[in-house]
């Protein structure tokens, strides 16, 4: 991955603003996006697919009387939370045929040891695999370790990526 994957995690605008619903992306990554989107799509594509599943929870899946607009702006950190773990959820149930999704977290203890042509890169034989046979489970895992998927330096882009593979299957 480049450092562009590897610094990428999910970040909202500030908590309790107009754009509270929105996931921000680096410079970095608009430039990238502008110079290479039609040959490699980078993490932007991930955030815009996940972004349009935030706001589809926060719009529809939430109890409220607030008003269609009045539901996107000002919501808290933890609603934040709480709609990145649906989004998620939701995506890799669907990745997953809606019998299983797999959530992959970051553990300091190695999962196997490379063989063959596999170049390791301290990350990949890090991952834990955690498979849900319910979308509600795997809903309230990501929202119990959402910090790993959207904390600075949590590589939260990659892990998600993996999660969906592991989801679909490799078979399929």
């Amino acid at each position: 991955f480049s450092c562009q994957w590897a610094i990428a995690h999910f970040r909202f605008h500030q908590p309790s603003s107009e754009l509270a619903f929105g996931l921000e992306a680096d410079k970095a990554s608009l430039l990238a996006l502008r110079m290479s989107f039609c040959f490699q799509g980078g993490t932007r594509a991930i955030l815009m697919a996940v972004q349009a599943h935030i706001i589809r929870h926060l719009l529809f899946d939430r109890n409220t009387a607030a008003t269609h607009l009045e539901r996107l702006r000002g919501i808290s950190r933890q609603e934040q939370g709480e709609a990145l773990a649906a989004a998620l959820a939701q995506l890799l149930w669907a990745a997953g045929g809606g019998g299983r999704a797999v959530v992959c977290l970051l553990t300091a203890a190695v999962h196997f040891v490379p063989r063959g042509d596999y170049r390791a890169d301290s990350f990949t034989e890090r991952i834990h695999l955690f498979e849900f046979p319910e979308k509600a489970a795997a809903q309230e895992f990501i929202s119990d370790h959402i910090d790993s998927f959207r904390g600075k330096g949590g590589h939260g882009l990659i892990l998600f990526l993996y999660s969906l593979l592991f989801s679909r299957t490799l078979e399929r």
